[in-house]
């Protein structure tokens, strides 16, 4: 049986934004399969990030899949700026969606896939009634809103339990994990279920950030 390789997305919340578009060309060069983009408000989570002005700039630089991650208490006024930008995921957290199933469909209706994410307090058993409208669960092993965190160590629970989840039903979700991941936890995530690393620090304050994509994108699970 082919083993499942990881899908490595960095996220450019790390990136080094005086020399912006030289992180983005080695994302470019790299096997990256994605580019996480956090888009924060302030309000829901306690920072602010960037938004539409960076998301224009880098799309015609970017030839990687955008992954946007809408840390933000109205993401569902922003479906059709993202569409427009041709981003390929769209992804919403559970937290300040009130009428989830709405907004999946919404976000599909776009073109876009559709992404919820958890925070780490919040069980994945509440996503049991719309886990078949989901392209991907993104599972946060931090408390969102600032990089450089330590992992949760219980992610790697709630990770086995969704993929037990996805799998007794027989679909194709995808399970991504985001906030402290590096070469020791992304084996261990992978190991538990994952499909999708977010890796941010342990990219881009790597002295060879492409060897640690390298390392990132060797893992694979049955």
């Amino acid at each position: 049986m082919s083993k499942k390789q990881a899908i490595i997305s960095p996220s450019l919340l790390s990136a080094n934004f005086l020399r912006l578009e030289e992180d983005l060309r080695l994302i470019n060069q790299s096997e990256a399969d994605w580019l996480h983009i956090d888009v924060m408000d302030g309000v829901f989570v306690p920072n602010i990030s960037f938004g539409f002005p960076i998301l224009e700039a880098i799309r015609p630089i970017i030839e990687k899949p955008l992954d946007v991650h809408l840390m933000i208490v109205e993401p569902m006024k922003f479906v059709r700026e993202l569409a427009a930008l041709k981003v390929d995921t769209m992804n919403v957290h559970y937290e300040v969606s009130p009428h989830l199933h709405r907004s999946i469909g919404a976000i599909k209706d776009a073109g876009m896939k559709a992404a919820v994410t958890l925070n780490p307090h919040v069980p994945v058993e509440l996503l049991v009634d719309v886990l078949a409208d989901l392209d991907m669960v993104l599972l946060m092993s931090v408390n969102p809103g600032f990089g450089g965190q330590k992992f949760i160590p219980q992610t790697i629970d709630k990770v086995q339990r969704l993929r037990r989840m996805i799998d007794e039903r027989g679909l194709s979700t995808l399970i991504e994990v985001d906030g402290g991941v590096n070469a020791s936890t992304g084996a261990a995530l992978v190991e538990a279920g994952a499909d999708v690393l977010v890796a941010g620090s342990y990219v881009f304050s790597h002295e060879d950030p492409k060897a640690a994509i390298r390392s990132l994108k060797a893992l694979s699970r049955p």
